[in-house]
Order: structure tokens, then sequence, then C-alpha cells
């Protein structure tokens, strides 16, 4: 992060700049304060390069933050420097009028949660290095795609690893998650491939499916905020919306135009798509039974179900290893076919000892 950039805090309230100031001055970040909306757009004219993140009040007088956002939208700077809403209101109203505004998941409620607000900070700035890296990779490439194939896929592999790095940030994951999820996905394939020479796995099959297993869950970018990172159980209601990330997601794969023609589509899709589906037909969307599910969907909805025990979650802490296997094999965490259940029992001894190496399951 550049050492050089200043965080904007605006807001009409002396004590909140005071406090949200006090948050970061132990992180040595320069900071620069308005007192409304007119006075942060003539510092955001003036030094926008200089800027780092705007902390933003609804709320003030002069200028509120809606005609703040209005102006860092028409100028299309949005994409340039994440702005992240502070207020007191929740209403749908107030949330909605800000997500269609560009603040998507920049929501931060009063009281202010110190921790939650250098997580979200930090997490969205690293987001839009990693988009503005890979836009800069997408220029310097573009002739070289044309004409290279290799290069194409590579490019496409960049976009789906940007694409499902921006749920872990949603849902305060450090971004880890969807590489534990292509690594597991591999092994479960690799010994499928060995055990189950009827599915004619080829390593770069192998290497197709683990690749698209990244995007399992783009559909979660759909999903509120309030829901996605509920630390308690969810209300029917809002299990309704969770689910609809599975079809949420396919629609979004159908805007992406440049997966379509590469041998990744398929998978993701029905990755995507039905890797919620369970063996014995109670799944979701499609409630899909047995050997209707894909393989290869059976192999990331294995994968997703492991990992998720294994790490430390918002609603849990992680578990050991044999806890996980026990839950598993006991039909705790849904139905698998005896095939992929024999491929847990093949793989248990690799997984422990990749998770052993890895940051995110404490608990073993």
């Amino acid at each position: 992060m550049d050492d050089n950039k200043k965080l904007l805090i605006v807001d009409d309230d002396e004590i909140n700049r005071d406090l949200l100031a006090f948050m970061f001055d132990q992180d040595n970040i320069d900071l620069i304060e308005a007192k409304h909306g007119a006075e942060a757009w003539d510092i955001i004219c003036e030094r926008k390069d200089e800027i780092m993140a705007v902390l933003l009040d609804l709320n003030m007088p002069v200028m509120n933050g809606y005609e703040f956002l209005t102006r860092m939208n028409n100028a299309g700077l949005i994409k340039e420097i994440p702005v992240f809403i502070i207020t007191a209101e929740d209403d749908e109203n107030t949330l909605m009028r800000c997500f269609n505004m560009g603040a998507i998941d920049n929501i931060i409620t009063k009281p202010f949660s110190a921790t939650l607000i250098h997580r979200r900070l930090f997490n969205n700035i690293e987001l839009f290095m990693l988009r503005n890296i890979l836009e800069e990779k997408v220029r310097e490439q573009t002739k070289e795609i044309m004409r290279k194939q290799w290069q194409l896929e590579q490019m496409n592999r960049y976009i789906m690893e940007a694409l499902s790095t921006v749920i872990e940030f949603r849902d305060l994951e450090s971004g880890e998650h969807v590489h534990r999820i292509r690594d597991v996905t591999r092994v479960f394939l690799n010994v499928i491939a060995e055990r189950y020479p009827e599915y004619d796995f080829k390593n770069e099959d192998i290497e197709l499916i683990s690749d698209a297993a990244v995007m399992h869950d783009i559909g979660k970018i759909m999903v509120p905020d309030a829901i996605l990172n509920k630390p308690g159980p969810l209300t029917p209601d809002e299990r309704a919306v969770m689910q609809l990330h599975t079809v949420n997601g396919c629609s979004i794969l159908e805007t992406i135009t440049a997966l379509h023609t590469t041998p990744y589509y398929k998978y993701c899709y029905e990755i995507c798509r039905w890797h919620h589906e369970r063996w014995d037909g109670r799944g979701y969307p499609d409630r899909l039974v047995g050997d209707e599910i894909p393989i290869w969907a059976q192999a990331v909805s294995l994968a997703d179900v492991y990992d998720a025990l294994v790490s430390d979650r918002v609603y849990h802490k992680a578990l050991p290893h044999e806890t996980a296997m026990r839950m598993i094999k006991n039909g705790d965490c849904g139905a698998f076919s005896y095939k992929m259940l024999d491929c847990l029992n093949i793989a248990a001894d690799t997984l422990l000892e990749m998770y052993k190496t890895s940051a995110a399951p404490k608990a073993m």
C-alpha cells in the first residue's frame, strides 16, 4: 500500500471525525478531514491522486453524502476511490440507495466498530489494487492474447480469481477460501480419476474443473451484507435469499461473455448452480437426485463442506479434522454418494497434511 496515500474523513460532527481519526492513528495513516460533502469534493478535485479511501457520513449540511456520491459517480471516481458509508440509518431504502450509487459493500453502521472498519477498509483497498493490477495486465497483454491462446486462458483465470475474491472480501474472508476450494477439489478429482476410471478424467480436465471451482459462490455478491455475515442462524426468509446465490451466480456467468467460448464455462456454470444439490434430492435449487448431479459439482460440494467445517467462519470456530470427517460421514452436513465418501476416506491423510500448514483451521 502506498505510504503517501491519505484517508479522507467526511462528517459534520467533530466528535465523530476525532473518533475515526483516533481509530486510524495507530496505523500511521495521514488523515484529511472535511465537514461536509462540498468541502470533501473540493479536496477530491485538487488531491484525488493522494486519496486512498473516503469515510463518508450521509446526513450533512451544504452537501450531503448522497450528493457527494452522485458527483463521484458522474466523474467516474467511484471506481477509483473506495467510498465507505458510515451512518446510523439501517432502513432498506437507505441501504439500497447507497448500493445503487456504488457503495455495494461499504456501508458501516454507527456506533463504530474499530475492528470492522479496519477490516473493511483494508480488504476493499486491497481489492481495488487487485482490480487495477488486473486492468493493467489486460491492457498490456491484449495484443498477445489475440494471437496466443494460452494467454487468453491465463487471463480468464485471473478474471475468475478476481471475481471470487470479491466474495471473500464481502464475507470478511481473506481470499484464501477460493484457493483452498481449488486445491481440495483437485485432490478429490485425482482420487476419482484413479478410483473410478469410468469418468475418464484427464489431467487437463482436472485442472479446468479445479479452476472453475473458484467460481462456486460468485452469486453471493447479490446477497445482502446483513445476511451474508450474520453470526447466528438464518430465518427461513433469509435462508431463501441466501439459497438464491446459486441461480444468481449463473445469471452473472451468463453476462461474462468472454467466458462462454472457453472450456471453463460449462464447469463454472454447473458447479455454480448445483454445488448445493444433495445425493438424496433434498438440495437446491433444482432438487437433483443421485447421478443427475455432475460429478464435478459433487466434488466441489464436498470440498466446500469440508473447508467450511475446518476453517474459522463468522458463525463458528474451526473444527478438528476428525470431527469434520465424522460429521460428513454421519450425514450432518448433507448427503453424499458412496463414491464421494470413498474419495473422502482415501484423501483424509492428504487433507489433514494440507490443513496443518494452512492458517485457516486453527483448531487442529
